[in-house]
């Protein structure tokens, strides 16, 4: 069976793949980066399209890394960085822009997220989205590490309406965002990038994980990956620098869980039963 591609609508009307290519941690050796480079070339190769980064990712790094890569095959990407929130100002956001664009040799970005948010009003990194998406410089913007609150102070603001996704810690250990933060984005078809997905390896020990996998055939990966692609309006984007992850990564779109590994998933993950704060790395 062939492994097709599922994409989202965000509100801007783009399509962006479900899963896609985390790339923190990259760029920062160069030892690596012959690997880093193999891995996500791999991907592209398979149709993982997506690739997620940010100026934050070894100072700009990671970019580096990711420019090898899409040389050739820029249009086929749908790549998305981040800006860091002392750089979020009306004129630092645009200059930080422009370096990532450079850094990436390509024109424009798909997609450009607020990194976290910081002591910068809103307004003034919403006015340097608009003014750099106008410039053609990014296709659509929006933010990352927001809980409830935040983007609903957001979205009040000029271009506010115009935030198309937030990025946030979102796994099995993680559920906190089901609460309201999840909910309050599903109702405006906002959806949710949800990093480190196997909490940057720190799940796969768990019993019930392995238990679903080994009577699967397939790793714990790959069902803590299976679990969060089951979640309406989830795009995922784990990290990898190996080929066979990168695989097994795409693999886990064809990997559907049934309700009774769901249920035994939510037994040993229980979901929220009461507001918790936006958990971050």
């Amino acid at each position: 069976m062939e492994t097709v591609m599922r994409n989202l609508e965000l509100p801007s009307g783009q399509l962006i793949p479900v899963l896609g290519m985390g790339t923190w941690q990259m760029g920062e050796s160069a030892r690596n980066r012959q690997n880093e480079i193999d891995a996500l070339r791999h991907g592209l190769d398979l149709g993982l399209s997506l690739i997620d980064t940010a100026e934050m990712y070894a100072e700009g790094g990671a970019e580096e890394v990711i420019s090898q890569v899409i040389a050739s095959r820029r249009a086929s990407v749908f790549l998305v960085s981040k800006v860091y929130p002392h750089n979020a100002s009306k004129q630092g956001a645009i200059a930080a822009c422009e370096r990532s664009l450079k850094r990436l040799k390509t024109d424009y970005l798909d997609l450009y997220l607020l990194h976290w948010r910081g002591s910068i009003p809103l307004a003034e990194t919403l006015e340097a989205f608009q003014t750099l998406q106008q410039a053609g410089k990014i296709r659509s913007y929006g933010v990352s590490n927001f809980d409830v609150e935040d983007i609903e102070e957001a979205s009040q603001l000029k271009g506010g309406k115009e935030i198309v996704t937030n990025q946030v810690l979102y796994n099995l250990a993680r559920r906190g965002i089901e609460w309201n933060l999840l909910p309050w984005c599903r109702e405006r078809s906002i959806p949710i990038m949800a990093y480190s997905p196997i909490e940057q390896g720190r799940l796969l020990n768990n019993q019930t994980l392995n238990a679903v996998a080994q009577q699967r055939q397939v790793t714990a990966a790959q069902v803590a990956l299976a679990w969060l692609l089951h979640q309406e309006n989830v795009i995922v984007i784990p990290k990898s620098s190996r080929i066979d992850h990168i695989e097994q990564n795409y693999a886990a779109m064809d990997l559907k869980l049934s309700a009774e590994e769901l249920n035994a998933l939510d037994a040993a993950f229980p979901p929220p039963t009461k507001p918790v704060p936006l958990e971050t790395l």
